[in-house]
């Protein structure tokens, strides 16, 4: 059985930015930087690409990713989920007679990506014998203050919340969406990511953006400029 598995989702249809997967992100496709984040690390017998855009599986190939079979039509809209790709891959490899120990799913738009959080995670995985590893950052505000809108006022989501200290509440976090060190039998078993055996990295919301609008892709720029000057 080979050890670790790399998959970079990245299907050719992204609605809200166009091509988003391969467009130019500081001067060099934004995919190229998970491919090279993940080869850098040393940690994989495979990184591969999941797609079913032939343009992508080019740029996948230059960057030094495997292509070994394209996504299927049925994994490819706009429902499928990321657990839909990985199993398919998965799948596919097994008719193969490839199996892998672990899985890592690596984002495609996640230039903040380096070698050295894939090594921390994986070896969090190892150590800690855990179902999944994963970034997480924490919230700037408590989750237990926050507001919703209810008939066109504003409400509480947990009123007995309304009168504690923040310094009081508990730390909450999300994800930082970026990657899944995930081992693999444990998740075909229960076909999720997250089980009660699932582990985190904290990171700051520095090293981290989501990128779903054109907003969003230039703060993640100026974000990556950042980094860049003060390393």
């Amino acid at each position: 059985m080979n050890r670790n598995l790399c998959i970079i989702p990245a299907r050719g249809g992204s609605k809200r930015i166009p091509r988003k997967n391969i467009r130019s992100f500081m001067g060099k496709p934004i995919i190229a930087y998970s491919i090279e984040a993940a080869l850098n690390s040393g940690l994989f017998d495979e990184v591969m690409v999941s797609t079913d855009d032939e343009e992508i599986a080019e740029i996948a190939r230059k960057y030094g990713a495997d292509i070994p079979f394209m996504r299927s039509k049925e994994n490819a809209n706009d429902f499928a989920t990321t657990v839909d790709v990985l199993l398919e891959v998965l799948e596919e490899y097994d008719a193969e007679g490839k199996e892998f120990e672990n899985m890592c799913c690596i984002y495609p738009t996640a230039p903040f990506i380096t070698e050295a959080k894939l090594v921390e995670a994986f070896e969090k995985l190892s150590r800690e014998n855990l179902d999944a590893v994963f970034p997480v950052i924490p919230f700037g505000y408590p989750i237990q203050r926050s507001l919703k809108y209810y008939n066109n006022k504003l409400r509480f989501f947990f009123p007995e919340y309304e009168k504690s200290r923040s310094q009081d509440l508990e730390k909450a976090y999300h994800d930082a969406g970026q990657f899944y060190f995930i081992r693999t039998e444990n998740f075909v078993r229960n076909k999720s990511i997250i089980t009660e055996n699932t582990g985190g990295i904290i990171i700051a919301e520095m090293e981290a953006q989501d990128i779903d609008t054109e907003t969003d892709w230039n703060l993640a720029e100026l974000k990556y400029e950042l980094i860049q000057r003060t390393e």
